[in-house]
């Protein structure tokens, strides 16, 4: 199996490409998320992907929606091929797609931190804090949290979320 990096479904127009997902306007109403291989990590999309990881991706988004579907939420089919047959034709896109309502973008990164690494390490050195959050004093690079923390971050449009 190839991962999918990229993807073009003549049928829709391409509205965007994230780090990971490819949006499609399927009319005025509705979009189709296709979660492709691809991966990204601080900030930086490889050239690599991880064949199946965006059959993983939509199968745990579709398990956590389903469990949680009194939730008013955008989803409305974890099956779009029965509403876009088309998508037949796209045989490397099957279980990798969802149909959307869409809605207005909240634009926030949930961020659970169970390490002292990354953004939150230089902020822990600077401050001695992650995000307001006071942390013990002398703790090391990549070690354990002694709970974990939620840290919210804004998304920006490129680069590294604020």
């Amino acid at each position: 199996m190839e991962a999918v990096t990229s993807t073009n479904i003549k049928e829709l127009k391409k509205l965007f490409s994230g780090k990971v997902r490819d949006v499609y306007e399927v009319d005025e109403n509705r979009m189709l998320l296709v979660a492709t291989d691809r991966i990204s990590a601080f900030d930086v999309v490889f050239k690599e992907g991880i064949p199946g990881k965006g059959q993983v991706l939509t199968r745990i988004s579709n398990k956590w929606f389903s469990m949680i579907n009194q939730v008013p939420n955008h989803l409305i089919s974890t099956h779009p091929q029965e509403e876009l047959p088309f998508l037949a034709n796209y045989p490397e896109l099957e279980d990798r797609t969802v149909l959307v309502n869409r809605l207005k973008r909240l634009d926030v990164e949930c961020v659970a931190r169970g390490y002292l690494f990354g953004s939150a390490w230089r902020d822990y050195q600077a401050k001695g804090e992650v995000c307001g959050i006071k942390l013990p004093a002398g703790m090391k690079q990549a070690e354990c949290l002694p709970r974990p923390i939620f840290t919210p971050a804004t998304k920006a449009e490129s680069g590294h979320d604020e």
